[in-house]
């Protein structure tokens, strides 16, 4: 079987592999699929719309959509869960909400390969130890940077704060439209998708639910 060439320009290191636990992705680099098969690609996709990809206007097209991709997914290079593996005690005995409101993100729809546009709102009830602040957000960066459906999305940032910090409880909310809904089959805009994921005291405490539910709407929870 051919091989295809490493491209000069950008080349293609070996994949580094990280095996995923249940539930959770594997971490990995771009495959062995080179660069230059990407592009390759992308002028299948234009021949197959109708274009011509050697027209002035679309030379450059192949690369900068592999550029794009590269940005848009690179959470496959990345275990959200490094990310939180520094925590600090000095918290004066603090045990309350740690809530983080409107983390927006951009993530693709792995059905239709379209975008998601959202925000994600993510508390925790700390048990001695807390994590930098944008760490929570990185987190919900690096799931968001992958082919996703929002209900996945949700469970999985959930999950990973509660196996590596241990919380009492962990609580993801995710607001989002769809692109593959309103610029495709049914064209609806203005609609937005929710999706919870409660884990711990927030699953089993209403009140403590409630008062997390206040908070990200603009509240103080009481």
């Amino acid at each position: 079987m051919a091989t295809h060439p490493q491209s000069k320009r950008h080349g293609n290191k070996p994949a580094r592999v990280t095996a995923g636990k249940q539930g959770r992705a594997p971490v990995m680099e771009r495959n062995k699929v080179s660069r230059d098969t990407a592009e390759e690609a992308v002028r299948t996709l234009l021949r197959w719309a109708g274009e011509d990809p050697q027209r002035e206007g679309l030379l450059d097209t192949p690369q900068r959509v592999v550029d794009a991709y590269t940005d848009w997914f690179s959470g496959y290079t990345i275990d959200p869960r490094d990310y939180l593996r520094r925590t600090f005690e000095e918290t004066g005995g603090y045990d309350e909400r740690v809530v983080l409101r409107d983390i927006e993100f951009e993530s693709h729809c792995e059905h239709h390969m379209a975008p998601i546009i959202g925000r994600a709102h993510v508390g925790y009830l700390p048990t001695g130890k807390v994590v930098g602040i944008s760490k929570l957000a990185r987190v919900v960066d690096a799931y968001a940077r992958r082919f996703q459906v929002q209900e996945k999305m949700t469970a999985q940032i959930a999950h990973c704060i509660q196996d590596v910090l241990q919380p009492r409880g962990v609580a993801v909310v995710i607001e989002a439209a769809h692109e593959c809904m309103t610029t495709r089959g049914i064209h609806k805009r203005g609609v937005s998708m929710v999706t919870s994921k409660m884990l711990g005291d927030f699953r089993d405490d209403a009140r403590t639910r409630a008062e997390f539910l206040r908070f990200i709407d603009g509240g103080d929870g009481r």
